[in-house]
């Protein structure tokens, strides 16, 4: 059985809406898909980091095994692909990721600590759904997604370190904005969403 790691638990607002498990069960497929999609998307973040902040030395060295470890994961998500016949194509952002970077503020030191903040807010949703659907999918990709745990978790506690100790920002300045932009992601998790994606909300019905 997957059990989501308490700090994650903590850390989130909102659990994944039930009828979201519901659907991504049916559609194994297009999860596996999103999923692969997200593994790239999360390298490039990482990237992202090394050539905005190159001069931050435990930042860049960070982001960098990071990057190398969710293209791993990518390979690892292409292979189950190959195996279940799916094929693998490009997807747009999904509304969730856009709607947590569009919060994301111009201005430095508060950038870095959004972006920062983000990525530790999509790092722990991503392991409370590897933990949420791991259970209910067949035995090899369940095995799969409970082995993601961990790594999903590291990462989440890696963005939350940085975010204290790179940014230059009080902890009350760091817990504001950390509660403002949870109330974005429970939004985007809780309101009825159009798109199906590993990342979206409730889905519509009808």
């Amino acid at each position: 059985m997957a059990v989501v790691p308490q700090a994650i638990r903590d850390f989130l607002d909102t659990e994944t809406p039930p009828a979201w498990i519901d659907e991504a069960c049916s559609r194994v497929p297009e999860i596996l898909l999103d999923h692969a999609n997200c593994e790239l998307k999360a390298a490039s973040t990482a990237l992202g980091f090394l050539y905005r902040y190159p001069d931050r030395t435990r930042l860049a060295q960070c982001m960098s095994r990071l990057a190398r470890e969710e293209l791993r994961h990518f390979e690892q998500v292409r292979s189950i692909m190959e195996d279940m016949g799916v094929p693998f194509e490009r997807l747009t952002a999904s509304r969730y990721a856009g709607g947590l970077r569009d919060a994301v503020r111009d201005e430095e030191p508060y950038k870095l600590l959004d972006l920062l903040l983000v990525g530790a807010l999509i790092e722990a949703r991503s392991c409370e759904r590897f933990a949420a659907l791991a259970p209910h999918l067949p035995e090899k990709l369940g095995k799969f997604y409970n082995g993601l745990l961990a790594s999903e978790a590291r990462h989440f506690e890696h963005y939350i370190a940085f975010a204290k100790s790179e940014c230059g920002v009080t902890e009350e300045e760091i817990d504001v904005r950390l509660e403002e932009l949870k109330a974005i992601e429970s939004r985007l998790i809780e309101d009825p969403d159009p798109q199906f994606r590993f990342h979206s909300g409730s889905p519509c019905r009808g």
